[in-house]
């Protein structure tokens, strides 16, 4: 019997210290949809432990300046309408004991004079104007009487007929679909995560994010929308978000591999370095998270060689930057223009007053 009872109490006892070292000792809760190869959107980098509260940040974001490039709608319209600086006002008080007493007294005097000269006009114009008044009421007083007669016979001959057809068309579409079944419908087409412009994945790495983004046709690119809130953010200094810190396009995802890589950033690189044009300077930013088995070199390299000949590199000013951010074992691939000058995509330090 005491060796049956050995087993269930190691049992618990190993339960016991795998809760300990669990967070406020509860179960620790994976993502449903977590981040995989072949998918659009923006890595964003955040303060630790607040990536929920940036989750919803960049959403809202993102949906905004989304509309803004499709629609054409500005966000600081309402912000150009306030003025810069305050309108300076002069404010009195009564029991203030001002050197203004003397204004005051002369504002006085002056409604006393335009009082006594209002009271010595003539009176003959009032009734001058009585009697032009006069015969106008009594024709407004007729067309009164006319239309009280005439209005019992109108509401008789309403009543008779029939509502008109529009009413009734309403009445049949209503009945077809009531609200409770638009609602529903409504709430259908938000709750489809395929339906939605930005969807969020589990990065897997602490102080991360990602937002997915579903392309349709006619859809500006990732880079497209983030360059949109970065330079509004550097020109406008207008604070945006509490949690956010970096925002990075991503155009390509693919496993952390060299061949996968070298592979999957080639419709990239046709795109942004054609041959046509004249030679771009470019740099790689490589950047990793949750991965020490890959070599950083061995990276760099195969996406440098990736580029054709007449581009060159230039690490200090780079016509465009190869973003290439690992998190654990996928791959995020952007490109994107001044990158150095708008704070490496930081929106914190660009709506700084000190940047």
């Amino acid at each position: 019997m005491a060796a049956e009872n050995q087993p269930a109490s190691n049992n618990n006892n190993n339960k016991g210290k795998k809760r300990r070292f669990l967070p406020h000792g509860k179960p620790v809760r994976k993502g449903l949809y977590p981040l995989r190869p072949g998918v659009q959107g923006f890595f964003i980098t955040c303060d630790g432990g607040r990536e929920r509260q940036a989750t919803n940040e960049a959403l809202n974001l993102l949906e905004s300046f989304y509309e803004e490039l499709v629609h054409g709608s500005d966000s600081g319209s309402k912000c150009k309408a306030i003025p810069a600086k305050p309108v300076n006002k002069i404010i009195k008080f009564k029991d203030s004991d001002s050197s203004g007493d003397e204004d005051e007294s002369l504002a006085k005097e002056e409604e006393v004079l335009e009082h006594e000269e209002e009271s010595k006009k003539p009176i003959e114009n009032k009734k001058e104007k009585v009697e032009d008044e006069s015969p106008h009421r009594e024709d407004s007083q007729a067309e009164k009487h006319e239309q009280e007669n005439d209005s019992t016979p109108v509401k008789r001959q309403c009543l008779g007929k029939d509502p008109p057809a529009r009413e009734t068309v309403g009445l049949v579409v209503t009945k077809n679909k009531p609200i409770d079944e638009l609602i529903e419908d409504e709430l259908s087409e938000l709750g489809d995560r395929n339906k939605r412009h930005f969807v969020s994945l589990d990065s897997g790495c602490n102080g991360c994010i990602f937002v997915q983004m579903h392309r349709r046709p006619g859809d500006p690119s990732p880079v497209a929308v983030a360059h949109q809130m970065i330079s509004s953010a550097a020109s406008t200094k207008k604070h945006m978000s509490r949690f956010i810190l970096r925002v990075l396009p991503a155009e390509v995802t693919c496993y952390a591999s060299e061949e996968d890589i070298s592979k999957s950033i080639k419709p990239l690189i046709e795109q942004y370095f054609p041959l046509d044009t004249s030679p771009l300077k470019f740099a790689v930013l490589y950047e990793a998270r949750s991965n020490t088995g890959i070599e950083r070199m061995a990276i760099i390299n195969a996406v440098a060689k990736s580029v054709p000949q007449p581009h060159k590199v230039d690490l200090k000013n780079p016509d465009k930057t190869i973003i290439v951010q690992i998190a654990k074992t996928i791959c995020l691939i952007g490109v994107v223009e001044k990158y150095k000058e708008f704070a490496k995509f930081n929106l914190r330090q660009l709506t700084s007053p000190e940047q």
